[in-house]
């Protein structure tokens, strides 16, 4: 029995989601995209002669930082200092994680004044969460989390002996 990543996505909650016009879910999207290109394009970065090697390690430490932030439950599995976690659970809201990405954002558009490189990416993927997530703050949506990762309680969701196969 074959294990698929699309026994994990759930469809449905993609199409719900698209149709909430939840700005949150959508800077949330972004936030998952923004954790892949942070990492990647601050590993990317690290091989210039220059002080952009400096902008590609803050590059990864955002990456991180922003796993921890949009992805919360990792605060539960990893060991981190109590210190760490409160600091990660002030951008619960729409308003300090817009506050967030718009500092991690003007952090990116600095390098620029070094090279321009591909972390200039990273600004504007920063830009669009932050955008997002003050668009949802200022028509006062609810902060919402995704439907499209199925939940464990889901009647299809893969089951322990298929995960364990898995590995």
């Amino acid at each position: 029995m074959a294990l698929g990543i699309t026994q994990f996505i759930n469809i449905a909650g993609l199409l719900k989601d698209l149709k909430s016009f939840n700005f949150s879910v959508y800077g949330k999207w972004f936030g998952y995209i923004n954790i892949f290109l942070c990492i990647a394009l601050g590993i990317a970065n690290l091989f210039h002669v220059s002080a952009v090697i400096a902008f590609g390690i803050v590059g990864i430490v955002q990456g991180l930082i922003i796993l921890f932030i949009e992805i919360p439950f990792l605060l539960k599995i990893c060991p981190l200092s109590d210190r760490f976690i409160e600091f990660i659970k002030r951008f619960e809201t729409n308003g300090y994680r817009c506050i967030f990405y718009t500092l991690m954002a003007i952090v990116q558009y600095c390098s620029l004044a070094v090279m321009t490189t591909s972390l200039l990416v990273l600004g504007i993927t920063l830009t669009i969460s932050a955008v997002s997530y003050g668009i949802a703050f200022t028509k006062h949506q609810e902060f919402a989390n995704t439907n499209i990762i199925k939940n464990p309680t889901d009647e299809d969701f893969p089951h322990d002996a298929v995960v364990r196969e898995m590995l």
